[in-house]
């Protein structure tokens, strides 16, 4: 519980968590707005934009997650940075519970803010999108909740794995950038290479979490559901986070 205590007052005694939460609240919010917007003025019309929760949470998986991934990962990297960790270390010569308990405090924070704002952002787009245009964002299906709570789902297990990065690189800049690089760059690219990019996508972690959490159809050649995703993502996780504990008792700090 003192570990605990500590990490808490951490995270809320410093701005780049608050700052991060607001971005992620703006871009969950506007983005809804804006696509509901987009919705509502081309509908009736060819090409029109359907509106669904994918898109309504679009804000909130598509960016809002990897703000949280850049915050879990500041969290360790700032410390290292600026010699803190040394102090924790040594009012709590058990690593690996520190870095756990802040990865769990962070992942525990993240997933309850991004389930809120997918809610929030689905009933902005409901009331902006209007009757006819809304009419197809609805949540009366299975799929349709597990977008809702499997992108908090993704949130925690993606703020573990920023913790793990975080550990094992040591530096803000590093760390960020295999965060944003590898989901937006290198897995896009990798699946955009034809019948290549088909049988590869179900072998790449962030494709895997995306199938669970997403409606949306794919033309990846799956050889198994959502949740065999959810359970791949979640081996990915544990792999790297593991090896950041080991890393973490035998580096200096």
């Amino acid at each position: 519980m003192g570990v605990l205590a500590a990490e808490r007052i951490k995270l809320t005694s410093t701005r780049s968590p608050w700052w991060c939460s607001a971005i992620v609240v703006a871009l969950a919010l506007g983005m809804a707005a804006l696509l509901a917007s987009v919705a509502r003025a081309s509908h009736g019309e060819q090409g029109a934009f359907d509106l669904t929760i994918s898109a309504a949470a679009t804000g909130v998986s598509g960016f809002g997650v990897m703000v949280l991934m850049i915050m879990a990962a500041l969290t360790v990297t700032s410390e290292y940075r600026f010699g803190i960790i040394r102090t924790t270390f040594q009012a709590t010569p058990h690593r690996a519970k520190v870095i756990a308990t802040k990865a769990g405090l962070v992942g525990v924070y993240g997933a309850v803010l991004t389930i809120v704002l997918v809610l929030l952002a689905y009933l902005v787009a409901k009331a902006l999108g209007g009757p006819a245009a809304g009419a197809t964002l609805a949540l009366s299906s299975s799929a349709e909740w597990r977008e809702v709570y499997g992108t908090a789902i993704y949130a925690f297990l993606c703020i573990v794995l920023a913790v793990g990065v975080g550990v094992l690189v040591r530096q803000s800049a590093a760390a960020i950038s295999l965060i944003v690089l590898w989901p937006l760059l290198i897995e896009t690219l990798l699946g955009a290479f034809g019948s290549f990019g088909r049988n590869v996508t179900p072998f790449l972690p962030f494709a895997n979490a995306s199938h669970f959490y997403s409606a949306a159809e794919t033309t990846a050649n799956w050889r198994w559901g959502p949740w065999g995703s959810l359970l791949y993502f979640a081996v990915f996780v544990a792999i790297v986070f593991g090896v950041a504990i080991v890393s973490v008792n035998q580096r200096d700090a």
